[in-house]
């Protein structure tokens, strides 16, 4: 069972509802193994679960971090050639940023920007330069002269690009990085997944049960249910699936 964090299950960009929280552990309970996918870093999942479900997998970086039994490890990041490349853009485009590598981050945008209250909630990491991390397995523009033309831009460069219209920010990832494929890396490839947004299109498309959260119009056809964008319809979702469950038992 594979759950996508922001819009999916958490509405204020910092907590899950206590709702949610339960029917997740009601579905634990039953024999579901929990897998939340994101595009926050691990760093930025941990505040958010709060301690819950420390057994689960998690998934970060939209698949290019993963962290299994506590340990956080990159599985796919950028090489010299391919950041020198996006860096090139980023300068041709005056764009502001924020880079993530295994912990620790880089930023250049500004400080009221929506991004920065989810960035290290927990205050487990340090904001660096960018030279400073040890690798980029995530980077995301928050701001540019021409949004349009520098997601075209890395999608030329080979990189995974989703550019989020509604929210003015553009993610780009190394390659085919994708939540979904980080999935099949770990050998699951038999799962229900609950998702909101374009970042989720291939998780959901792959899922043998798809959730959407909301009314995105891109994951209309790939999915086989649509609720509402408030916890108590997310937690009642879940909460089926977990008596579904107990039945066949």
């Amino acid at each position: 069972m594979v759950f996508d964090i922001d819009g999916t299950l958490c509405f204020d960009g910092r907590t899950i509802d206590d709702r949610i929280l339960a029917a997740i552990g009601a579905c634990e309970r039953v024999g579901y193994h929990v897998v939340f996918a994101s595009a926050r870093p691990v760093r930025d999942l941990l505040p958010v679960l709060d301690g819950a479900f420390p057994s689960a997998t998690l998934i970060g970086g939209n698949g290019s971090l993963v962290s299994v039994d506590s340990g956080v490890q990159a599985r796919a990041a950028f090489d010299p050639a391919g950041l020198g490349a996006l860096m090139d853009a980023v300068g041709q485009y005056e764009a502001t940023y924020l880079a993530d590598g295994p912990w620790d981050y880089a930023y250049t945008g500004p400080v009221d920007h929506p991004i920065r209250s989810r960035v290290d909630q927990g205050n487990l990491a340090k904001m660096v330069d960018l030279a400073e991390l040890p690798e980029v397995v995530k980077f995301l523009v928050v701001g540019a002269s021409h949004m349009a033309e520098l997601a075209e831009a890395g999608r030329r460069l080979g990189l995974m690009v989703n550019h989020h219209l509604d929210e003015a920010i553009i993610d780009f990832a190394p390659g085919s990085t994708t939540k979904w494929e980080a999935l099949t890396w770990m050998g699951i490839d038999e799962y229900i997944a609950f998702g909101n947004d374009i970042n989720d299109f291939d998780l959901l498309r792959n899922a043998e049960r798809a959730v959407r959260v909301g009314s995105h119009p891109s994951l209309g056809d790939v999915v086989q249910v649509t609720i509402a964008a408030d916890p108590e319809a997310v937690a009642a979702e879940i909460s089926l699936l977990a008596e579904a469950a107990k039945a066949t038992v």
